[in-house]
């Protein structure tokens, strides 16, 4: 893929950050009405199928990555499958857990620094992060 198309760090986490906040702020007002707390394995696992099944489903978008115009690849350049994303998010969630998110931060600085702009989770499933064109 073309690289000057790939997305660096802060537009990565804005998307992330957008996604937090359409996504986790209701679901956690959600969870509070009714289960009484908003951080349990309900929040937790919507979230998480969120993360993994909408990319799917919408050509690499995540509603926070469509705002901000940058979408999930493969590296030949079609939309991410159920099998890439369980790769990326499932795998990946391993390897940021197992290393006590010390190769959370390892993938910022690969984000921020590498020419490609790939983050550990990126190698794993084989994907990237790229502009949609849309801007």
């Amino acid at each position: 893929m073309d690289h000057h198309m790939n997305v660096g760090f802060w537009r990565r986490f804005g998307a992330n950050l957008l996604d937090a906040i359409i996504i986790g702020v209701p679901l956690a007002i959600i969870s509070f009405v009714i289960f009484g707390n908003g951080d349990n394995a309900f929040t937790n696992v919507v979230s998480f199928l969120y993360s993994l099944l909408i990319p799917v489903f919408w050509g690499g978008y995540t509603i926070g990555k469509k705002i901000c115009g940058i979408q999930i690849r493969r590296l030949d350049g079609t939309p991410p499958g159920i099998g890439t994303m369980l790769l990326r998010n499932v795998v990946g969630g391993l390897i940021y857990g197992i290393t006590f998110g010390v190769a959370v931060i390892v993938s910022a600085f690969m984000v921020g620094l590498r020419q490609d702009k790939r983050a550990i989770h990126d190698f794993i499933a084989g994907t990237v992060v790229v502009h949609d064109g849309s801007e």
